[in-house]
């Protein structure tokens, strides 16, 4: 539940949720979907993971007005991933409900799927968004030691795979260095919740360096909740919260950015 003063902190304006995870999260989908309604949320991405959340995704968004569905096999699911896996997938994103491919990408952070699968997953979602002319949603997440920069090695491989293909790094966590490298790709940096914790000042530094025409928030939900609810579960209606902290690391009033990263997703999803 959102308490009546975070209520009527979060319900002020117009914004969106470009990553969030709605089966993950606590309670039924249509009061999730109605809380965030009552926040100023007007779309919602629900992002699958392997092949029984992507049709997950896929019913919530047929079913929810404002929901939409991205399919993809998530680096730490990514184990044994073949041909089949593949047909799958390329047959579920080509679903008209379905707005992007992924959450794909590399994550050398857990002990999950291999590295080669890692690898074999994340090309053919590659091409098969390339193929459906759909944008990739990525996620990158990096070990400990040089041969595990999954950042790194996720954005070379984007670099040469992914050339003029629309690609978001979802839940920005690459340097903020790095930011200049995908701009020049066009490629649209999101920030989650994460971004408003008291120690992530290079998060914010991140953010005001990313190009207006470049620039998302998302919750991931139900991970990552914003500082306020830092440690529960998090839910889209919370990224307003996430929208405001960013909004004030660039100098931006609350309206001017939710306007702003409204735009910048109904562009880049085509919703």
């Amino acid at each position: 539940m959102i308490s009546r003063k975070l209520a009527a902190l979060l319900n002020s304006g117009t914004v969106v949720d470009t990553h969030a995870h709605i089966g993950l999260c606590d309670g039924r989908p249509e009061d999730i979907v109605a809380r965030a309604a009552a926040s100023g949320v007007e779309r919602i991405l629900t992002v699958g993971l392997d092949e029984d959340s992507n049709r997950e995704a896929v019913r919530l968004a047929r079913e929810h007005e404002g929901v939409f569905a991205a399919v993809g096999r998530h680096p730490n699911s990514a184990a044994g991933f073949d041909e089949r896996a593949d047909a799958d997938l390329r047959e579920l994103a080509a679903d008209p409900a379905v707005v992007a491919v992924g959450e794909t990408g590399l994550d050398y952070f857990r002990k999950g799927a291999p590295r080669e699968d890692q690898l074999r997953a994340f090309r053919a979602q590659i091409a098969i968004a390339r193929e459906l002319e759909k944008p990739l949603v990525i996620h990158m997440r990096s070990g400990e030691g040089p041969d595990r920069d999954a950042v790194g090695e996720a954005l070379a491989l984007l670099a040469a795979e992914a050339v003029g293909m629309r690609v978001i790094l979802h839940c920005y966590s690459a340097p903020p260095e790095r930011v200049a490298d995908a701009a020049a790709q066009g490629w649209f940096c999101s920030f989650a919740g994460n971004v408003t914790y008291p120690k992530s000042e290079r998060l914010r530094e991140a953010a005001r360096l990313v190009p207006a025409e470049l620039i998302l928030v998302e919750t991931d939900a139900p991970f990552l909740a914003p500082q306020s609810r830092r440690g529960r579960r998090n839910e889209p209606a919370l990224v307003v919260e996430t929208a405001r902290e960013v909004a004030a690391a660039r100098g931006s009033s609350d309206d001017e950015f939710a306007q702003l990263v409204t735009a910048n997703a109904r562009r880049v999803f085509g919703w």
